[in-house]
């Protein structure tokens, strides 16, 4: 642009709203063809199935169809509500995904902060490959190897065959449920969610380090004044991000892992619409708990976004999703 433009340019009053918006599609419309398809995408696949939500408050029979079905309002949550597992059901539910966050989310951080402190890189590279394969590996394997490990003659009760008196049930237990689950999920995906710290931590001035080694900082200071305020912000928005599996915890590994015998601790919201709504054929009664689920995860992350906001005010940070 040539200075004579930058006049021109400073001229151009301020817009607001729908002006601002058509203003900015004209000038970037090229850019806007270009995200269009996807956009078009998610607007059929995202929120156009939503309209379905209308089973929820109706007796929806699949003879008579949707528009047919009789509407009966909020009966299916009050079926829920007085549904004698319900406590156990919230419970486990927002006992997993609790455990979950409060064990899991710290792992890739830590792991990402011990390989930045690597300085052979292929054995840095050899740990980091390492840690990002069982992010490949589809969930039903992970569980036929849990399954093959952990029970009760496999390979892990025979190696305590000499320490305890019988076989410990790490699948039939239900108070072992928690830690399988959590562990192997750690297991899974801290090395790929470590990857996206490190590609923060690239961010991050060298120049900072050496000024920090030049005032006598060791290496645990810098990693607390400079590495986790580098990466605080990334910190915070998958930190939001992940306030919503509080509620809504992933169904293909609990039902891959749960049976009967560990229903006390590890039946959760999903699976139980599963087994209640799609299997028994209940559809109403599964979208009416499913709408709960999702409605109540939506206000974590809102809430959690909220919070996180008014501290990064009153921080260094300010990362927001919102």
């Amino acid at each position: 642009m040539a200075v004579t433009d930058i006049p021109k340019v400073a001229g151009v009053p301020k817009r607001k709203g729908l002006s601002k918006l058509l203003f900015d599609v004209w000038r970037d419309y090229d850019l806007y063809l270009m995200i269009l398809p996807a956009l078009i995408g998610f607007i059929l696949f995202g929120y156009g199935p939503m309209y379905g939500l209308v089973i929820a408050f109706k007796d929806f029979n699949l003879v008579k169809g949707l528009m047919d079905s009789p509407w009966v309002g909020f009966r299916w949550f009050s079926d829920f509500y007085h549904d004698p597992y319900f406590f156990r059901l919230v419970r486990n539910t927002v006992l997993l995904g609790t455990y979950s966050l409060v064990w899991g989310f710290p792992m890739p951080i830590v792991l990402a902060l011990l390989l930045n402190e690597i300085r052979i890189t292929w054995f840095k590279r050899l740990v980091q490959s390492i840690s990002f394969i069982p992010y490949f590996i589809a969930v039903i394997t992970v569980v036929s190897i849990m399954w093959m490990l952990f029970r009760s003659d496999g390979i892990v009760n025979r190696m305590l065959a000499g320490i305890v008196d019988a076989p410990v049930g790490f699948l039939t237990d239900p108070r072992w449920f928690r830690t399988m689950y959590i562990g192997s999920d750690i297991w899974q995906y801290t090395g790929y969610s470590a990857t996206i710290y490190l590609a923060a931590l690239t961010a991050i001035d060298p120049i900072l380090y050496e000024a920090a080694i030049m005032d006598g900082a060791n290496r645990w200071q810098r990693i607390w004044h400079i590495t986790l305020p580098g990466i605080l912000p990334t910190i915070t928005i998958l930190l939001i991000l992940s306030l919503g599996r509080i509620v809504s915890v992933g169904f293909e590994r609990v039902f891959l892992l749960y049976s009967p015998a560990t229903y006390e601790t590890a039946d959760v919201l999903p699976t139980y619409v599963y087994r209640r709504g799609i299997m028994g054929y209940n559809y109403s009664y599964a979208t009416a708990v499913g709408l709960i689920d999702s409605i109540a995860a939506t206000i974590m992350v809102v809430a959690g976004n909220n919070i996180l906001r008014r501290i990064g005010r009153k921080g260094e940070t300010t990362a927001t999703i919102w």
